[in-house]
């Protein structure tokens, strides 16, 4: 994610100066609000798609076993997989739209950036787990239904985000 300190300390001449005109500063603040949004969603549906190497493993492992009838479960798998991170690299850009002509309720902004930490760890150990499979004794019957529930639980959280940046929700986690 970009760091707004960080980013101030390496801000060329032209971006210092346009600070001092009125409204320019806020209208830089949504560009690095709507910046790292976008790439918080990158970074999440990227992760997402790199744990799929486990998935892959896992099934060339099934392959391997001549456990082939388990298969359609594990792409069922993937399937929802797929939604989410789809769901994530689409999603409705945060900080933008609804805050480009409102004030922004900072309020509301604090619940998203909570919301959008406990997406985060909810992305990571899901990739976690699912690139671990790779190395899982476990039967797809084991492993698909508990996972697949984890992937509707980050499903549902994203639902809520977007709800929340409509204005239909209010804060918290989903």
């Amino acid at each position: 994610m970009i760091d707004p300190q960080q980013h101030a300390k390496n801000r060329g001449l032209v971006e210092s100066i346009l600070q001092y005109i009125p409204g320019f500063s806020g209208y830089l603040a949504r560009e690095y609000r709507r910046e790292s949004d976008s790439m918080t969603r990158n970074f999440l549906a990227d992760k997402l798609q790199k744990s799929k190497k486990g998935l892959d493993e896992y099934g060339n492992t099934l392959v391997g076993l001549g456990a082939i009838d388990q298969l359609p479960m594990l792409e069922r798998l993937r399937s929802r997989l797929d939604l989410a991170i789809n769901r994530l690299k689409s999603q409705m850009p945060g900080y933008s739209g609804f805050f480009d002509f409102v004030q922004v309720d900072e309020e509301l902004l604090t619940d998203i950036y909570e919301h959008d930490l406990a997406l985060v760890q909810q992305v990571d150990g899901l990739a976690n787990e699912i690139t671990n499979l790779g190395t899982s004794q476990l039967t797809p019957a084991q492993v698909v239904p508990e996972i697949t529930a984890k992937i509707d639980g980050l499903l549902a959280k994203i639902d809520h985000r977007e709800n929340m940046l409509k204005g239909v929700a209010a804060g918290g986690d989903a």
